[in-house]
């Protein structure tokens, strides 16, 4: 058997022996390929959906809460509704001015006591302007009525908590500026599904002009919002300005409050996959002892044939990246054009979650998952490669199991 000089072996030469490798053993490159492939496109899916469920739990609060930002009235704190009593005064002057220009609306809020079916619930009432188109919600509901004493739009989680529907009237009781209490009828004339809990429960929405003639508050407001894009006011007189950084921070927060627990399940996606990768690459190899021993028979270094075994690694993982655009990318587009039905509906557990999980798949992603399957397949090349590379040639050919 004629000897090879290891010199000879270089990264090329390296390159086309372990491409006739994978070439000439299709079915057992294929099955490893397949392997990677599904690992690849499993861990991209699960962390794109993960990306796309946090972007829209943001963007919902934006659109249907936040807008551009806010004006708060100084006594304004929206965490103790002990201080909506005095949390009003009429707009300042800038504030009014942006109102009047349509760039933003007001909003006055009041603690109030319901009877819906007879029972009596705490609730957080909000006029609103049934005419602004701000925020992401359908205040248009609340136009006309003026046959219905107080007319009420409340969310899906209000009507599934107090067994309201459309057309239905409870007592809602109130506290005026001046500190008298008084009652009326409130008519339930839409239920709006916002996807935003914090706006579905225990709130009722009636129109701005409505709450101000019940609580005696003629012009005033709690809050003013403003649109995307909107120039500042040049005075607030007092009021406190609420951009949208400051506003998310509750949704931040729950997200990073999420991530230890995204992480591990990470954890635990990643090491599923790297099992599978594994077990696939560890059995072709240790079948492909013989072929070891034959290549350190006839000249190869160790560190060659683990060199060969690695970048045959590194060549599956590369073929697995095209298998995954082939065979799975599909079923990713289909992902990301019409997203992923929940049998579930979330908000009522208190989560923004869209009734379809809608993957976000980015460059960075992308890279990064390849980034890390290649790392993972390179790994597990390495380790079993390296194990049989230490074996006698002798006890290779004859097929003896490393240990």
């Amino acid at each position: 058997m004629k000897k090879l000089n290891p010199k000879t072996f270089d990264i090329e030469m390296l390159f086309k022996i372990a491409l006739k490798n994978l070439l000439g053993a299709r079915l057992r490159t294929f099955l490893n390929v397949l392997v990677t492939a599904f690992s690849f496109f499993l861990i991209l899916s699960m962390l794109a959906l993960y990306d796309g469920m946090l972007q829209h739990a943001k963007q919902v609060t934006i659109d249907t809460e936040i807008a551009g930002g806010a004006y708060w009235h100084p006594e304004y704190d929206p965490l103790d509704p002990m201080t909506f009593e005095d949390a009003h005064s009429t707009p300042p002057r800038a504030v009014q001015a942006l109102v009047d220009e349509k760039k933003a609306f007001p909003v006055l809020v009041s603690q109030v006591s319901i009877y819906p079916g007879g029972r009596i619930m705490p609730a957080i009432m909000k006029g609103i302007p049934p005419d602004q188109n701000i925020v992401n919600m359908p205040t248009d509901a609340l136009t006309g009525h003026e046959e219905i004493a107080i007319p009420v739009l409340i969310g899906k989680g209000m009507a599934s908590d107090t067994k309201l529907e459309v057309g239905d009237t409870f007592t809602i009781r109130w506290l005026d500026t001046d500190r008298t209490y008084d009652a009326d009828e409130g008519t339930v004339i839409y239920i709006m599904d916002t996807e935003n809990f914090k706006l579905d429960l225990g709130h009722i929405w009636i129109p701005l002009n409505k709450a101000q003639a019940m609580l005696a508050m003629e012009g005033d407001a709690t809050y003013v919002t403003y649109k995307k894009g909107a120039p500042p006011a040049q005075d607030s007189g007092g009021w406190i300005p609420r951009d949208i950084n400051y506003l998310v921070q509750d949704m931040e927060a729950i997200i990073e409050a999420d991530k230890p627990g995204a992480q591990i399940m990470n954890m635990i996606l990643l090491a599923l996959a790297a099992m599978g990768i594994f077990n696939a690459q560890v059995l072709s190899i240790f079948r492909r002892g013989r072929e070891i021993g034959t290549l350190m028979a006839i000249g190869m270094t160790r560190s060659r044939v683990v060199g060969l075994f690695t970048l045959e690694g590194g060549l599956n993982a590369v073929l697995a990246a095209v298998a995954t655009l082939i065979f799975f990318g599909p079923i990713l587009w289909y992902f990301g054009v019409y997203g992923i039905p929940l049998p579930f509906d979330y908000t009522e557990m208190g989560l923004i979650m869209a009734k379809r999980l809608m993957p976000v798949y980015t460059v960075g992603l992308v890279f990064s998952t390849t980034i890390l399957v290649s790392i993972i397949v390179l790994i597990v090349s390495y380790i079993p490669s390296r194990r049989i590379a230490q074996m006698k040639p002798t006890d290779a050919l004859r097929g003896k199991a490393a240990v």
